[in-house]
């Protein structure tokens, strides 16, 4: 059992981007970029393979979403094209991020507090 004393659940260290081992709010150092480290207790967040993986993943579930809305206000209001444009626009691309940010910011703190590292092969000690 991993030891998560003094440290923020995994939800909430997503949701505010908190670091995963002392909880500062010091995970991002910009809209989706992780900073190198917690600039309170050290913690290296190089260390931790996050990768891209959520990104596409994320980003056919939002389209999806947003499509669904907004076919369904077309469909009750039918407003002008350019309304469609300043509302989804804006809403696609903060979705998009808030969601990379919690979905990175998630990835991050459960492996932390899992111990997750590399796979390795055991030594069978039969050299």
């Amino acid at each position: 059992m991993p030891n998560t004393k003094g440290q923020p659940p995994i939800g909430r260290a997503a949701l505010f981007g908190l670091c995963p081992e002392c909880g500062a709010q010091t995970l991002f150092d910009g809209p989706v970029k992780f900073a190198a480290r917690c600039r309170v207790c050290t913690l290296d967040f190089e260390s931790y393979n996050v990768g891209d993986g959520p990104a596409a993943f994320l980003t056919m579930i939002i389209g999806a979403l947003l499509i669904v809305l907004a076919l369904a206000l077309d469909f009750a209001v039918a407003p002008p094209l350019w309304v469609h444009i300043l509302l989804w626009v804006p809403l696609t691309a903060a979705a998009v991020v808030y969601g990379l940010r919690v979905a990175k910011a998630a990835l991050l703190a459960s492996e932390h507090q899992r111990n997750a590292a590399e796979g390795r092969l055991a030594e069978d000690g039969d050299d």
